[in-house]
This record gives structure tokens, sequence and C-alpha cells, in this order.
């Protein structure tokens, strides 16, 4: 009696071990899966998108920041302080004429700074020579603001639509898979569906990444071209100013 209730209890206490060994792991491996960063699963997800069209769609926004960021470094440099740089060139018409004034200008940046040379460098031949000149070589300034932007723009177009085209592919194979074999099973296609709908995720990321930078480029051109505008006038009067 006394070896059966040493077994019973040996046992007991080897299936607790056990049970308590088992869900130790259990704990581990949830803390592991929860302490995973979003790199990393974003990494995993992608990786099982499959090779074609995600990278197709990671080139998008590779090409797409790359442009992005590029104009939002010239539109930095372009950017100028308007308001001192006309106090600047109506203090230098007053004090040293018209070549005072484009020596201000030639040692300014922007594209503010340019339309004012432009300007006063055709003074001499009149107001209206002058304008011309600043409202052409305006828009000549405005076409290197938004340079490159309508590849910006072709980028958010496409990556989602890489990313539906994608997917709509993976159906179909799940599809094929499902007439080929004769029966519906929901494990049979989940996998093939679950990498089909992570090209579209992937598609419409890239497209809202590359959207928020879009939208900034364009509020800063339209600032800047609000700028040059405002500067063209405020040069069109100076020079008829001076010219009194």
């Amino acid at each position: 009696m006394k070896k059966i209730s040493f077994t019973l209890a040996t046992a007991g206490m080897f299936i607790l071990g056990t049970t308590t060994a088992s869900a130790a792991l259990l704990q581990d491996e949830a803390a592991a899966e929860a302490s995973k960063s979003f790199t990393q699963v974003l990494k995993e997800q992608f990786i099982q998108g499959g090779p074609t069209f995600m990278g197709i769609v990671l080139l998008c926004l590779i090409l797409g920041l790359a442009v992005a960021i590029e104009r939002i470094i010239y539109l930095n440099l372009a950017t100028t302080n308007t308001a001192k740089l006309k106090q600047q060139v109506e203090d230098a018409l007053a004090s040293g004429g018209v070549e005072a004034a484009k020596e201000v200008c030639r040692n300014t940046k922007g594209p503010v700074a340019s339309i004012y040379y432009q300007g006063l460098d055709r003074v001499g031949e009149g107001l209206e020579s002058a304008e011309k000149s600043v409202v052409a070589y305006g828009g000549v300034q405005m076409g290197q603001l938004e340079k490159n932007v309508s590849w910006l723009s072709l980028f958010i177009a496409i990556a989602p639509m890489l990313g539906f085209m994608g997917t709509v592919i993976g159906m179909i194979q799940a599809f094929q898979k499902i007439a080929a074999v004769g029966n519906l099973s929901a494990s049979l296609i989940a996998g093939d569906i679950q990498v089909a709908l992570l090209t579209t995720v992937f598609g419409l990321i890239t497209a809202i990444i590359l959207q928020i930078f879009y939208n900034y480029i364009i509020a800063k051109i339209d600032s800047i071209v609000n700028d040059m505008e405002d500067s063209s006038i405020a040069l069109i009067d100076m020079l008829a100013a001076h010219k009194k």
C-alpha cells in the first residue's frame, strides 16, 4: 500500500512539473512574440508577400522617397526671407542705384532674388520690359520648383495599383488550387489569400507615406510661388518709385 501511494505521488509530481514547464514555455513564447518590434513584424510580413510585387512596391517607395527628399532640400534652400531682401534691395536702390541692388540679388540665393535680378537687369529698357522679364522668369522658376514632382504623384498612384494586382493574381491562384483539388477548404487557400492581401497592404502604406511628402512639397511650392508673385509686384513698385 505504501509502495502504491509513493508511486501515485511520484506520478502526480511528474505531471505537475510537466504542466508547469509547458505553461512556462507557452508564456515564454507569448512574451517573445509580444516583444517583436514593429520593424521585425513588418519585415516578416513583407517576406511572406513574395518577392515579385513586393519588390516593385518597395522600389516605388525608395524612388518616391528619393524624389521627395531631393525636392524638400531644394525647396528649403530656395526659401528666402523676402521681407529682408525687399528692404535690402530698396536701400541699395536708394543709396547705390540699380547696380548696387543687382549686387544684393547676386549675393542672395533663391528664386525671388533671381526674379529681382532679372527685373533690375531690364529696367534700363523701361518698366514694361522689366515687368515682362519678371513674369517670364517667374514662369521659369516655377518650373524649377515643380521639377520631378510629377514622378512623386506617379509613384503614389502606381503603388496601390501594384498591390491590388498582386492581390488579384494571388486570389486567382487560390481559386485555381480549389479547382484542381475539387473541394472548398478554408485551410487550403487561407495562406494564399493572406499572401495576396499583403501586397495591397504594403501598396497602400507606400502610397500613404509618399502622399504625406507630396502634400508638404506642394504646400511649400505654393508658399514660394506666393512670395515670388508678391515680390514681383513690390519690385515693379520700387522701380517705378526709383524712376521718378
